[in-house]
């Protein structure tokens, strides 16, 4: 077997074979970086479509070598490969990389390697839902205080294009999957938070523990703070199993009162008991929660814990207080985050297509008292009793639609057998409209339609924004029929 000397440098990268696996938002950046360091560079690709050539004629303009619908077999002379997210640990490119001794880097991993001397502190947030709106929430606190700060990650922004711009950042909101916590080994936040757990990408991870194990890797070398979910006792195991920097706190969040060394809430008002002189005796008011629903004054539970947990975040890090508030009320949520599309005849409609998962979907559903739910897709090995157990009270209909909606359908039948059911056999796109006028025909003013499918959308639409957009479109489409 062929031995290579390790990699630790942007420097020792220069005429060393890298083979970067898959392209995308991450493979593209990574491969161009490596690239512009002097390393000779292989992409391979299991797909071969018309964005992929397009993506390969890009980097081969630049000397990389791209080999596309060929993702299994590892390039001859190889030193290290570097994944994008999503390829499964068990991929025959990684297994051969393994027997070779070859070491396999994230996305995040190699931009956690290129950063340069006195590079901006990583803010970290990991957990199975409420990353993105938690990442955005810490971004717009920072930027409040005069800090030149990125929202960057596992949302669209690569890493790797962050840490060599040419204008230097003062810290960065990063936004981590599990897929890139388990191939980021050497990363070490400046402060770090766990917002949840709960069963997801156990197909990738191959078991819950598993799963857990690298979502907790984000605790790894922490500095100053551990933020947990004082409401999900498994993100403070994670707590005490990390290795931590002398001095790293542990920080709670509760939509409770907290105690001390937590962010909590007392009558409507967000408090913290942690940056605060003495914890034990005081506690210092951050933001109201009607700040984070400027249009209703309501905010859902979720968005509230979310709130805490970038606040939390952002004392870590020195932000004021009275900071915290601005930028918590600056704050706007992305499309597709329980987004309020329209009002018709007193029935509200909104869209939380990103609830792709079970967890997520609880947290929306709990956050409306009566629902006609719009549901289903690609289940991911996902069950549905305990959702439909917890949610049964608040439903007035459901409508189902995508490939695994039977499964949704069987937990009703248990656990909400007076609920009525439409149940569309349909996986096309065109399924959408036909979903919104049958919630249409269950609902009554007073209602919220809601679309928090509790699945992944790859069954029918491209993504969970299409998937979105499309419940937009057809409520619009009612709309105009409703004038």
């Amino acid at each position: 077997m062929t031995t290579y000397d390790p990699i630790r440098t942007p420097a020792e990268c220069a005429g060393r074979h890298i083979t970067v696996a898959g392209l995308g938002v991450s493979g593209v950046p990574a491969a161009r970086a490596l690239a512009g360091l002097g390393a000779r560079v292989t992409v391979v690709n299991s797909g071969d479509g018309e964005r992929e050539r397009a993506q390969a004629a890009e980097l081969e303009a630049l000397g990389v070598t791209v080999r596309l619908g060929d993702g299994d077999t590892l390039p001859e002379g190889t030193e290290l490969v570097v994944t994008t997210p999503g390829w499964k640990p068990t991929s025959p490119l990684f297994l051969a990389a393994e027997k070779a001794g070859i070491e396999v880097w994230g996305d995040v991993e190699l931009a956690w390697r290129l950063r340069g001397p006195g590079a901006a502190p990583w803010l970290a947030v990991t957990g199975t839902n409420g990353k993105t709106t938690t990442v955005r929430m810490l971004a717009s606190i920072l930027e409040a205080a005069g800090l030149r700060t990125a929202a960057v990650g596992n949302i669209g922004v690569p890493l790797v294009d962050v840490v060599l711009s040419d204008e230097p950042y003062d810290v960065l909101a990063v936004e981590l999957s599990s897929y890139q916590l388990h191939w980021a080994p050497s990363v070490r936040a400046h402060s770090a938070a766990v917002l949840n757990l709960a069963p997801d990408h156990l197909d990738w991870h191959g078991s819950m523990a598993a799963y857990a194990a690298d979502k907790g890797r984000i605790y790894e070398g922490n500095t100053v703070a551990c933020v947990y979910n004082v409401a999900d006792p498994a993100t403070e195991d994670l707590v005490r199993e990390a290795d931590v920097e002398e001095g790293c706190r542990a920080i709670g969040f509760t939509l409770g009162t907290p105690g001390p060394s937590q962010l909590g809430v007392v009558d409507g008002i967000l408090v913290d008991r942690a940056f605060v002189e003495n914890r034990h005796q005081q506690a210092q008011e951050l933001a109201e929660v009607s700040d984070l629903a400027p249009s209703s004054g309501k905010a859902a539970p979720h968005t509230i814990a979310n709130a805490l947990a970038a606040a939390a975040l952002a004392r870590a890090f020195g932000v004021p207080a009275s900071v915290v508030r601005d930028g918590l009320r600056a704050f706007r949520p992305d499309a597709h985050r329980i987004q309020h599309i329209a009002e018709i005849g007193g029935v509200t409609y909104v869209d939380d297509s990103k609830a792709t998962n079970t967890h997520a979907a609880e947290a929306s559903l709990a956050a409306y008292e009566r629902i006609v739910w719009i549901a289903g897709g690609l289940a991911k090995g996902a069950t549905f009793d305990d959702l439909v157990r917890g949610s049964a009270d608040r439903l007035r209909g459901v409508v189902l639609i995508g490939a695994d909606r039977a499964l949704i359908r069987e937990a009703l039948a248990r656990h909400a057998p007076d609920v009525p059911v439409v149940d569309l056999d349909r996986t096309d796109t065109g399924a959408m409209p036909e979903a919104v006028r049958e919630a249409t025909r269950l609902a009554e003013s007073g209602d919220t339609v809601l679309l928090a499918p509790a699945c992944a959308s790859m069954d029918m639409f491209v993504n969970y924004n299409k998937r979105g957009d499309a419940f937009a479109d057809a409520v619009t489409a009612l709309t105009a029929q409703d004038h």
